[in-house]
């Protein structure tokens, strides 16, 4: 090359991860069936407890997503068919130098089938830039547990995210279509997170969302706990948090144990990745 030619932009490699699963009843209780995997995801297979339906914990082998990164997250059960899905640990995005991390999970339930989606929190430094959408879709007599929680900035470190952005959409889609579709947007999250009127200081915040017929009684449970629920339609409660990281981390914690016993007929304990 002649020495003066142009030198060309350096590119930054990205990460491009993937997994899909599919599970299926059978005599034997519920089966994998299908699994892909596209590294950095890795998906394992820990024993599960007693009383407790197949887990797969969900491994980043990265440590974290910066911007550019792209994640593509699938989970398929069919009719009658459930388990449970944590992350290993609490998900880390970095300070973006320009792109947006992209995070894209759908769930397809087939009828009667149950489903727990249990990630641990998503911690977002100072000067991330996430946009990420679930998709949910619900047959018949389907269960679906869910849980999503952002924190913003390192608090252990006292770090406060000022600089970046968030975009989270849901839609929960059940036999007769839309259920409930929500998003939030936060273009400016040192001025929004810092506002009386937006989220008030607040370090994290968590929502939980059962679509199920228990859904009124474990509302009336969780209200009594001090969350802020509510039932935007019937079968559906929505509740959320916000708060420290610390303190919103356990009244979800306790959340997750009280409605798995109540709704789903399980252990009043949260899977057992949260605990080590």
């Amino acid at each position: 090359m002649p020495r003066d030619a142009p030198a060309l932009p350096s590119r930054h490699q990205r990460a491009d991860g993937a997994f899909e699963l599919g599970f299926a009843a059978s005599s034997r209780g519920t089966v994998l069936r299908h699994l892909f995997q596209q590294a950095p995801l890795r998906v394992l297979f820990p024993d599960p407890e007693p009383g407790e339906p197949p887990t797969a914990a969900l491994l980043n082998c990265a440590g974290g997503l910066a911007g550019g990164d792209a994640l593509r997250q699938a989970v398929r059960l069919e009719a009658g068919a459930q388990a449970t899905l944590c992350t290993a640990a609490a998900e880390k995005l970095y300070r973006s130098l320009g792109p947006e991390t992209r995070i894209e999970t759908r769930l397809t339930l087939g009828a009667g089938a149950v489903l727990e989606w249990l990630p641990q929190e998503t911690i977002l430094f100072d000067g991330a830039r996430m946009a990420r959408r679930m998709q949910a879709e619900l047959a018949e007599g389907a269960r679906l547990l869910a849980v999503e929680m952002l924190v913003f900035g390192r608090a252990a470190a006292g770090e406060r995210m000022r600089a970046g952005s968030v975009f989270d959409s849901w839609r929960l889609r059940g036999p007769g279509g839309l259920l409930w579709a929500d998003a939030l947007a936060l273009e400016a999250p040192g001025e929004q997170l810092t506002a009386p009127f937006g989220f008030g200081g607040a370090e994290s915040m968590a929502m939980l969302l059962l679509a199920a017929p228990e859904a009124e009684a474990m509302r009336d449970l969780l209200r009594e706990a001090g969350a802020a629920a509510t039932l935007p339609r019937p079968g559906l409660l929505l509740a959320r948090w916000l708060g420290g990281a610390s303190t919103v981390r356990r009244a979800v914690g306790a959340a997750i144990a009280a409605v798995r016993e109540g709704a789903l007929g399980r252990p009043p304990r949260l899977p057992r990745l949260w605990t080590i």
